[in-house]
């Protein structure tokens, strides 16, 4: 307790590791461990939630990044550290936990329900769009970086030379291992610094460059961000901004821009010490800002709009189309499916491959500029 005290007091990401929290943390970054699901850290003494992990049980349960925990089994998280929260929110697999979460924007506290379970993370998803390869990375694991090179190797493969660019999706994406998000970084930059590591002292700068060779061969790249992608994520995102390597669209990122050094001690525990902040190549660093994206598009519902015009249709005595019955009749049975498609569309996703699409378009009628 003496050793988290003095540590927590620093920031809010220094602290003592007992041996189970040591051997957790070194399970957490294989990509398989027991929990909720959530990415948290400790803010005006609640628990807040960098992000819910995808197809977690947090995740399901409704958890949003941004949300703060205020009680845990009715047990107030005020007076807490974050080990003792997290380690209230840890437990038997198939055991149920309830949580009040304070929204944003919800006048009431949210009672939430959630059933523990082991959560393997698969770090990288990847599908087609049209023309567009669209690859999702929900954390950065010791599987992120080779998972990304797979995903672009397949995406060539399935639409060879119709692909017209890339979405790399990094919302919610809480960060992880520095090693992968360079490795990510480098499958994407040809050239250049990809992110440098400042201490207290000169001579601790540490400096990571890519190596030669492009995996996309030039092509657009648009990346997704918003509140919930941290640390690992925001490093990827401004190594691709600062060389202008990638379009980056959503909502600004979370801004944890620093370094943590685990030092194993005596006694199978360690700690978890800040000791330097991140950079990106142009300088700039993430702590407490984030990655301002190059084009705001914040999360938004699609919904028709009904238009009340006038149709032929209307008017009376109007002639009646032969098939117009028939045509009818199915445009009643699928339209509330569609209406609800729309809905569930992700509009920030849209909007990226829009871009993309333009890009191409643009590029195809103005060939000299594309080469430029």
């Amino acid at each position: 307790n003496a050793l988290n005290g003095m540590l927590s007091s620093l920031d809010p990401h220094s602290s003592y590791l007992s041996e189970d929290d040591f051997s957790d943390m070194k399970v957490e970054t294989k990509g398989e461990f027991g929990g909720l699901g959530i990415e948290v850290t400790m803010e005006n003494g609640l628990v807040k939630v960098v992000s819910p992990i995808d197809d977690t049980p947090a995740f399901r349960a409704g958890i949003q990044s941004g949300d703060y925990i205020v009680k845990i089994d009715d047990e107030a998280v005020m007076g807490l550290t974050l080990s003792d929260a997290v380690e209230k929110m840890r437990g038997k697999v198939g055991t149920p936990i309830d949580v009040v979460i304070r929204r944003e924007g919800e006048d009431a506290p949210l009672d939430i329900t959630i059933v523990r379970d082991i959560i393997k993370i698969r770090s990288v998803r990847h599908r087609t769009e049209g023309n567009v390869g669209y690859i999702r990375v929900t954390t950065f694991n010791q599987n992120t970086g080779p998972g990304v090179k797979t995903a672009i190797k397949e995406i060539k493969k399935e639409l060879g030379s119709k692909l017209i660019g890339y979405v790399i999706d990094l919302r919610n994406n809480p960060g992880g291992l520095l090693n992968q998000a360079i490795e990510v970084s480098d499958a994407f930059l040809d050239k250049g610094e990809i992110v440098s590591q400042r201490g207290r002292y000169e001579e601790d700068t540490e400096r990571n460059n890519a190596t030669p060779g492009d995996m996309t061969d030039g092509l657009p790249l648009v990346v997704l961000i918003n509140g919930g992608s941290a640390s690992a994520s925001e490093i990827v995102a401004g190594a691709l901004q600062d060389h202008k390597r990638a379009i980056i669209m959503g909502t600004q990122s979370f801004g944890k821009g620093s370094v943590q050094t685990v030092m194993p001690l005596p006694g199978n525990g360690a700690m978890r010490l800040t000791t330097a902040r991140y950079y990106t190549p142009s300088g700039r660093s993430i702590q407490a800002k984030g990655i301002e994206p190059d084009i705001i598009v914040e999360l938004a519902k699609i919904e028709a709009i009904k238009s009340k015009r006038l149709k032929e249709s209307d008017l009376h005595g109007a002639l009646d189309n032969d098939d117009k019955s028939k045509k009818r009749e199915a445009a009643n049975d699928n339209k509330k499916d569609d209406e609800e498609k729309e809905e569930m569309q992700d509009y920030q996703l849209m909007r990226a491959i829009d871009l993309l699409t333009g890009l191409s378009l643009y590029s195809q009628s103005h060939p000299a500029a594309s080469q430029q």
